[in-house]
């Protein structure tokens, strides 16, 4: 979670319902129109069904009570309508109660290609598809859970299983690699450097290793981690998580493939 952010969400009437403006509509329209074309053939399939199902469209910023019906009917879940930043412990207490977080705010046009704080078109059409997914529904959903019971610590740690699978995660397919992490499929430069650049590391998901592997969120991602299939996430949910970290922590972290943030100029997504 970044610490201070310039933007602020919009609030919602007592319906649910906000008055987005023409601008912000067409931020959204241009956004999803773009990354409509790059996720045919690099999303995997589950992410396209829940894209179907949920309804989204290029047309205007979906509202919240519109989309939790889909949700709710789906996997039980719903949207939380919450402020530009929220803190790890309201993170975590929202997933445990199977309500994912929101941000009422969209980028403007001088972030359009890149900007670290999530917005309602990452949150959106990044994660929300895949809540209909059983499988990957009941691993958020436990991964709030924990969250909200472990140590400030301990917490780090999860983080990292988190950002690994759920933010930019890969799954292997009959059809090839695929794309199932909301990070990258918020981000159009991400959506094709994770399948087709030489340049990161590409392994299979050890959730041990992911654990202890340090991460930038500003970055183009130097290493993705491959599910080996997309129901593993049921899996590994219903393992001792905890116990790994516990075993992670007396492990240490690996040495970071990235150089200090001071040395480094972000990556533009």
């Amino acid at each position: 979670m970044a610490k201070s952010t310039g933007y602020k969400s919009r609030e919602s009437d007592t319906q649910g319902y906000i008055q987005w403006s023409a601008e912000e509509n067409q931020i959204w329209s241009e956004l999803y129109e773009r990354q409509a074309g790059l996720i045919q053939g690099r999303a995997c399939q589950q992410y396209h069904d829940g894209l179907d199902y949920i309804g989204l469209s290029a047309k205007e910023i979906p509202q919240l009570p519109d989309l939790n019906k889909r949700l709710q009917q789906s996997t039980g879940w719903r949207t939380a309508e919450v402020p530009a930043l929220i803190n790890f412990s309201e993170f975590f207490r929202l997933l445990a109660n199977k309500e994912f977080p929101v941000a009422t705010f969209i980028r403007t046009r001088e972030e359009f290609d890149y900007l670290q704080e999530p917005d309602i078109f990452h949150e959106v059409y990044g994660h929300c598809p895949l809540l209909t997914n059983p499988a990957f529904a009941h691993f958020t959903h436990t991964y709030g859970k924990l969250g909200l019971k472990a140590s400030k610590e301990d917490r780090v740690y999860l983080a990292r299983l988190y950002w690994f699978t759920v933010e930019f995660g890969l799954v292997n397919t009959s059809e090839g690699l695929r794309i199932f992490g909301g990070g990258i499929l918020s981000s159009p430069g991400e959506t094709v450097y994770s399948l087709e650049s030489d340049k990161p590391v590409r392994a299979p998901l050890d959730p041990i290793d992911a654990l202890r592997t340090p991460y930038r969120i500003d970055i183009m991602q130097p290493l993705y981690y491959i599910l080996p299939d997309f129901d593993d996430l049921f899996t590994l949910a219903e393992q001792d998580i905890m116990a790994m970290v516990e075993k992670a922590k007396k492990m240490g972290l690996f040495e970071p493939l990235f150089p200090p943030k001071n040395k480094q100029v972000s990556g533009q997504n």
